[in-house]
């Protein structure tokens, strides 16, 4: 029969051995617990979401309006897009739209400025016609870097059988028309003397081609109020850098001759 006092001695060896056994599992760490053992245990506490779906669940009021926005403009822009195809609801008016979408492309500007600069026999038309030739010349290439930046997609309901595209017109935003409408506008009302009547026609001119672009499907109302800005605050720079006999006196000894 064992003493009470070797049972005592065991008792107590093995609570000790329970003790730091205790201790050693709270100290050393353990493997990561699997789903399974996450579902059983009920005390374990939650995994912190990542930083993303925090952002997610708790969105910015800047997110939450620019998405709201968002959302409008393509809603608009779709229910706008009325000569989008020849099945539309104006698709009767599309082949007019396309004049007109010809009537601010970019080459037949480029090509009319420059075939008057080498007819022009007048110094003063010559610097006027030069300047303008600079500002499209500008405005190609302005937009196509915009649009090479933002790479945003035409309208789903766009048909690509625009006039004479290049790599950078899969891009949407802004619109190269708009942009190059205003530009010209200002420039002609600031350069030109007209009558009254030809002012208000350029005016609406450039206002018809910001318009037919969103019913063509071409462009989201956002690109064209953009293209409509950038062009009207281009012509500003275009002042600033004004190709004059003094600043440019070698374009245009090439172009008196």
């Amino acid at each position: 029969m064992p003493s009470p006092r070797s049972s005592r001695e065991r008792r107590a060896g093995s609570s000790s051995r329970l003790e730091f056994l205790s201790l050693v599992s709270q100290r050393s760490p353990g493997p990561p617990d699997s789903p399974s053992r996450r579902k059983e245990s009920g005390s374990s506490a939650a995994a912190p979401l990542p930083e993303e779906d925090c952002m997610k669940l708790n969105p910015s009021f800047l997110g939450i309006a620019l998405s709201s926005l968002l959302a409008i403009d393509l809603w608009a822009s779709k229910r706008l897009g009325v000569c989008a195809g020849e099945g539309s609801a104006w698709g009767s008016a599309r082949p007019l739209m396309k004049v007109i979408e010809v009537s601010g492309h970019g080459i037949p500007w480029l090509l009319g400025t420059f075939y008057g600069l080498c007819q022009s026999d007048s110094s003063a038309a010559r610097e006027v016609l030069l300047n303008l030739l600079f500002a499209l010349l500008l405005d190609l290439v302005l937009v196509a870097v915009v649009k090479g930046l933002v790479k945003r997609r035409r309208p789903t309901h766009n048909k690509m059988d625009m006039f004479v595209t290049i790599s950078v017109d899969k891009y949407s935003f802004p619109s190269g028309h708009a942009t190059r409408a205003a530009l010209v506008c200002r420039f002609v009302l600031h350069h030109l003397v007209l009558a009254v009547p030809l002012r208000v026609l350029v005016v609406l001119w450039a206002l018809i081609v910001g318009v037919s672009r969103v019913m063509l499907g071409r462009h989201n109302v956002t690109d064209v109020l953009f293209g409509l800005l950038l062009g009207y605050a281009l012509y500003s720079v275009v002042e600033y850098c004004w190709l004059s006999p003094l600043s440019a006196p070698a374009l245009f000894a090439l172009w008196s001759h």
